[in-house]
């Protein structure tokens, strides 16, 4: 039976050393301030950016939600950002995805200063990451590489596969895993004979998109399986992997909830407190 990879348990570890960090700058006089722009009504966003003030709520951080039309234009949406990384009580900028489909993200993003770029999205940060220059990295692949570390998932030397190639999750997380010294293949819709590719895996990173759709015959045994899926299936939130048959074959498994989601609102605010702390440093 897999160990677990509790991401709620860690989480709540690393968010008492961050809020002594929080205090910390505040004895300083600096007040960690966190800005998050929501454009649109879409639940799920709805949902995460709640969650994000909530994780700000606690640690002492000023979080503060500017929520904007669906058809708010590319340009009012780019003027806002400007104005957001002139204020000097604005640590971090983060700009809720998806946005409307009439907005270009990768424009959008590219208009967040990347020191205050606590997503790591801008292009600046993820180039950083390619080249392995020290950078804001990207939430959810950070909170990945805690969670492997601290559970004490062997990682050099090992073949570390990865579903999923998005610019968020799929290709960061393999450039820190090659940065681990991982091999890593990167798969994605148009491998070929996939599950060749994960029974190899020492460590399989699923981000797919299609609920329980790692299975046990495609897992290694004793491999550290990472599932970065949220699927709502019959109103219940499950992940990309059959966890309850692939727990029995893997190493160590994370769930869903309670795994990698509560990982990345902690390196979330993780970014924000670095970003306020190079400022006093």
């Amino acid at each position: 039976m897999a160990k677990i990879m509790d991401g709620k348990a860690l989480a709540a570890e690393q968010m008492i050393q961050l809020k002594t960090r929080v205090d910390a700058l505040r004895d300083k006089g600096k007040t960690v301030g966190l800005t998050v722009i929501l454009v649109g009504d879409n639940p799920a966003s709805q949902v995460y950016v709640r969650n994000k003030g909530k994780a700000c709520q606690e640690l002492g951080i000023l979080g503060d939600t500017i929520v904007l039309p669906a058809e708010t234009s590319q340009e009012d949406l780019i003027a806002l950002i400007e104005k957001l990384n002139r204020e000097k009580a604005v640590d971090g900028i983060l700009v809720q995805l998806p946005l409307p489909r009439h907005l270009n993200e990768s424009e959008v993003l590219r208009h967040i200063a990347p020191d205050k770029d606590v997503d790591g999205f801008h292009i600046e940060n993820a180039g950083k990451l390619f080249t392995g220059q020290p950078g804001v990295v990207a939430c959810t692949p950070k909170g990945i590489l805690h969670m492997l570390k601290a559970s004490g998932v062997p990682l050099s030397g090992k073949e570390a596969v990865v579903i999923g190639r998005s610019n968020i999750v799929g290709k960061p997380i393999a450039m820190l895993l090659l940065n681990e010294n991982c091999t890593v293949p990167l798969c994605h819709s148009r491998t070929q004979d996939l599950a060749a590719h994960t029974r190899r895996a020492d460590i399989l990173v699923a981000a797919v998109g299609k609920p329980r759709f790692i299975t046990a015959d495609m897992v290694k045994p004793g491999a550290a399986v990472v599932d970065v899926g949220i699927n709502r299936v019959d109103g219940k939130v499950v992940g990309d992997v059959d966890f309850e048959q692939v727990e029995k074959v893997a190493g160590y498994i994370s769930p869903v909830p309670g795994g990698v989601g509560k990982m990345t609102i902690c390196m979330l605010m993780e970014n924000t407190v670095e970003a306020a702390e190079r400022k006093v440093l």
